[in-house]
């Protein structure tokens, strides 16, 4: 069976096998029934009989139904050993998850929102989580692995067909865990090539825009925090409309006044440069009245070009 990977292939024929006996047991087993209600009901038998024990029956009852499941522990643990074994060939993709978005980090250290690979090339995603435990999905290829705090985790897939397909969390992460959501697009080997080319040389590309080269962190520092909003998943929190989302909107925040919590205490602040920065790298110590600590630390996860991008497009917003 064939599809848009190997693996939907793998966890098809599986599932198709295990829903053909499962008909095939319901028709069987709605006929017997059907058939004994009417050859021994009342009306043709109306004094009950004993009916004693067949052997050869029982056995046959026992040993088919085990034959069965053991034929699907074999083919479930034939595409669990597929989807499990990664092919030496292939390439790495790193893969953050958190409250509530995905980042995608390649091996040339480009990062991106959405997950770009080439067609026909086998990609290990190696899974970590920033917060909570959340799973990475592709319906299309049948595959979904949990991301786990603390811990590296991993899977593999490839794309046989060009196309986009969506990614989701499988695993309910918090109150935004429906927009957890991101797509793989698998391009040709050419195309690829040419997209992961100009990227390393900080060329802006038609089919993709997702990072910031330190070229133009250093000449356009705003432009790139706009993107950068996006690719690090501000914008799953946080609006730049005004509109009401879980963590404060961007919206004429820089220069104003706010109320914060500071060790269960009120204090009003003015917002400035670093009140930004101690916000991105410390967002659980002075944490907006009315608004909830769940805002992961970005220290280690930015870089000091990245921080001031964003603390620029910020004062603009």
């Amino acid at each position: 069976m064939t599809g848009p990977s190997p693996s939907t292939g793998a966890v098809d024929s599986v599932f198709l096998f295990i829903i053909g006996v499962s008909l095939f047991f319901l028709v069987l087993i709605t006929f017997l029934m059907i058939f004994f209600i009417i050859k021994y009901n009342k009306k043709r038998h109306k004094k009950a009989e004993n009916i004693h024990g067949n052997t050869t029956l029982e056995i046959v009852w026992t040993v088919i139904p085990t034959i069965i499941v053991l034929f699907m522990f074999y083919f479930g643990w034939k595409g669990f050993n597929f989807i499990r074994t990664v092919p030496e060939n292939s390439m790495t993709v790193s893969v953050t998850a958190r409250m509530w978005s995905w980042l995608f980090e390649y091996e040339n250290g480009i990062q991106t929102d959405t997950l770009y690979v080439p067609v026909n090339k086998p990609v290990k995603l190696i899974l970590k989580s920033q917060d909570v435990i959340h799973s990475f999905f592709i319906p299309a290829f049948r595959i979904k692995e949990d991301a786990v705090p603390g811990m590296e985790n991993y899977l593999w897939f490839e794309a046989n067909e060009g196309g986009r397909y969506d990614v989701l969390c499988a695993e309910y992460c918090g109150l935004r865990h429906a927009y957890m959501y991101t797509r793989v697009v698998a391009l040709p080997q050419n195309e690829y090539d040419s997209w992961y080319a100009k990227m390393e040389a900080g060329i802006k590309s038609d089919i993709t825009p997702d990072s910031a080269t330190a070229s133009e962190l250093a000449e356009k520092p705003a432009l790139v925090g706009e993107k950068l909003l996006r690719t690090k998943g501000c914008i799953a929190c946080h609006s730049t409309d005004g509109s009401a989302m879980i963590g404060p909107t961007f919206k004429d925040l820089f220069a104003k006044e706010q109320v914060v919590l500071v060790d269960n205490q009120e204090k009003t602040i003015k917002v400035d440069d670093e009140y930004l920065r101690r916000s991105i790298l410390k967002p659980n110590m002075e944490v907006v009245k009315g608004y909830n600590a769940l805002m992961p630390s970005q220290e280690g996860q930015i870089s000091e070009e990245e921080l001031v991008a964003i603390i620029q497009h910020l004062k603009e917003l």
